[in-house]
């Protein structure tokens, strides 16, 4: 389904467009996430759709190098463009879409920067931004659940090697990149029946953790049943999980074999080629996203930089869902 954007949105978005490849070097300028303007949050007047940094890693069990992530995911990302040519969309001519740039994180203390992402994202759901995060550990999905699903328990897709509903790691940790989406049930802001985790695989520190899950209503599809059913099969389960109350997309780039993406903390062999990932992201199109993020993405343990590459081309393409569903829901609301 292709929206029409009246011609006073039109004009209001375009001031927002990033800068064309036909323009100026895509190598060249300062490196934004798309090559979008910068906008700071207290100053995103008109910007439907915020893309944030968030370099943290503090709460990563294994490999560190996720908290420069946002900054290789920028750098790769300006080799995209402006049409999706599998889908259609055209995202910048359908959102006014900004870098907002970086949560100001607190790199040694997690819980300190768990407020800090909270209060962030808190204030452009205020504004009416709807964010999409590139990390940092997959932690920072924790808070920025926390302030888009209060009031309102969220729905989720969340495509991932593990399912991080652990409890505690270590000496008792609540706060871990294993953790996220366990606080966030907890919380009240997700709801566990209205959420789906897609290529889980790998061995686990204990069996709790996919227990605990699937006793909250929450649907794992392993990576092993993923490839016996069909992805096709696979996604209409999870879009009729989700069903049609607003929902949080999160990506974590090990979903990827570590043949497509090595430079991330935990890898985990057997997981999704980088087509069958473009393949899911695309198959979500038409939930009402409300959010979205990217994350695990650690440049410094792959000097390829394809790691890096994946992520901007799959943030590009959940941009453009998410612009989707912000066109979709103006076009509701007028």
């Amino acid at each position: 389904m292709h929206h029409s954007v009246s011609e006073a949105d039109a004009a209001r978005i375009a001031r927002f467009r990033p800068a064309s490849g036909m323009e100026t070097p895509r190598f060249a300028g300062l490196a934004s996430f798309m090559r979008l303007p910068v906008r700071a949050p207290d100053s995103a007047e008109g910007v439907e759709i915020g893309l944030v940094g968030i370099p943290f890693d503090g709460a990563t069990t294994n490999r560190p190098g996720a908290r420069l992530g946002p900054r290789g995911v920028r750098e790769a990302s300006t080799g995209t463009r402006m049409v999706n040519h599998a889908s259609g969309i055209a995202p910048y001519a359908l959102a006014a879409c900004a870098d907002l740039g970086d949560v100001p994180v607190n790199p040694i203390d997690a819980a300190a920067t768990c407020r800090r992402i909270e209060a962030f994202f808190a204030d452009l759901r205020g504004q009416g931004i709807v964010p999409l995060a590139v990390g940092g550990d997959h932690l920072v999905t924790y808070p920025i659940l926390r302030a888009l699903g209060q009031g309102r328990p969220l729905g989720l897709v969340h495509i991932d090697a593990h399912s991080d509903t652990d409890d505690v790691q270590y000496d008792g940790t609540r706060l871990t990149h294993g953790t996220p989406f366990r606080r966030a049930v907890e919380a009240g802001v997700l709801d566990p029946r209205r959420c789906v985790q897609i290529g889980i695989r790998g061995s686990m520190d204990a069996a709790d953790e996919r227990d605990w899950a699937c006793g909250q209503g929450i649907r794992i599809v392993t990576m092993e049943e993923a490839v016996a059913r069909g992805l096709p099969e696979i996604v209409a389960e999870a879009r009729a999980i989700v069903g049609a109350g607003p929902a949080y997309l999160s990506f974590d780039i090990d979903a990827l074999d570590p043949a497509y993406a090595p430079g991330t903390g935990t890898p985990e062999i057997g997981g999704f080629t980088a087509r069958e990932a473009l393949y899911l992201v695309r198959a979500l199109r038409g939930l009402d996203l409300v959010g979205a993020d990217l994350v695990e993405v650690a440049p410094p343990l792959d000097p390829s930089g394809v790691t890096a590459l994946a992520g901007g081309q799959l943030a590009f393409e959940i941009l453009c869902l998410l612009a989707d569903a912000v066109a979709a829901r103006r076009a509701g609301a007028g």
